[in-house]
């Protein structure tokens, strides 16, 4: 996708975006927090509109013999509407990261973008899409050098009281070894609360790039809700193709503060 075509496409849901129904801004400041993380999924609903959310964690993964870790993995969420917040992700520093030149030390990319709720759809379930890009912010050995789109198309519905299914469909056009690597993704997951504030998940992801071959994953976890806006997460899961990392455990804090209160449009 070239620049100009995925410009077009953030005009579009950006328009979208500022025909949201107005409503009062903080209305719905007491929801529980949901977070993207630990999951490859990304929550299929925003952040209330005047909360800045921080989701933050450390992952530790081995893969050919080696192993390294990235951290602070910043994810900061704001939200500006009803239906509709601002995307930010911090770049991370990996060590001994895996990149296609051999190990490398040093800061990931930024990534930009905003998330547009159009659900709870047919069926009551929840569905948002995300358009990101990111940035060539990183170290030399680190970044893709590219300015690399990703649309995102999160879901979720309830099974029942505390039984919940949910997945993402993605396309992403990563700059790889200088040139542009269309991948499809898709994840799907189970949760299950098992006391109010704990829940427990297992969830399969798959990338399917048109160089290189499938990374099949499984990844379990589990999150506890310190507060309504504070969230401890873990995760550890294993890779089930030869290109997919061969293992993975992580760990996070997330937690929201709302900061304005107002008319949201």
């Amino acid at each position: 996708m070239s620049r100009s075509a995925f410009s077009l496409l953030c005009l579009l849901f950006g328009s979208l975006a500022l025909q949201a129904e107005a409503h009062p801004c903080g209305a719905d400041a007491q929801a529980t927090i949901a977070t993207d993380r630990p999951q490859v999924t990304s929550s299929s609903v925003v952040v209330p509109c005047g909360s800045l959310q921080f989701e933050n964690g450390v992952e530790t993964a081995g893969n050919g013999g080696q192993s390294g870790f990235d951290l602070p993995e910043t994810s900061v969420r704001y939200g500006i509407a009803g239906h509709t917040e601002l995307r930010l992700g911090v770049p991370d520093y990996f060590y001994n990261n895996d990149t296609y030149s051999g190990f490398a030390n040093g800061f990931g990319d930024l990534t930009i973008g905003f998330k547009q709720q159009i659900g709870p759809a047919l069926g009551k379930f929840d569905v948002s899409v995300i358009p990101q890009v990111s940035l060539p912010a990183g170290a030399d050995r680190i970044s893709s050098h590219g300015y690399d789109p990703t649309v995102q198309l999160p879901w979720s519905h309830a099974l029942g009281k505390n039984w919940t299914a949910a997945g993402m469909f993605s396309i992403l056009w990563p700059t790889e070894a200088g040139r542009r690597n269309l991948t499809g993704q898709s994840s799907f997951y189970i949760d299950r609360q098992l006391l109010q504030p704990l829940d427990a998940y297992v969830e399969y992801s798959g990338e399917f790039p048109q160089h290189g071959g499938p990374q099949h994953a499984i990844d379990f976890g589990a999150a506890y809700k310190l507060s309504p806006y504070q969230q401890l997460d873990f995760h550890c899961g294993f890779g089930l193709s030869a290109a997919a990392t061969d293992r993975l455990i992580g760990a996070g804090y997330s937690f929201r503060l709302q900061v304005h209160h107002g008319s949201g449009k």
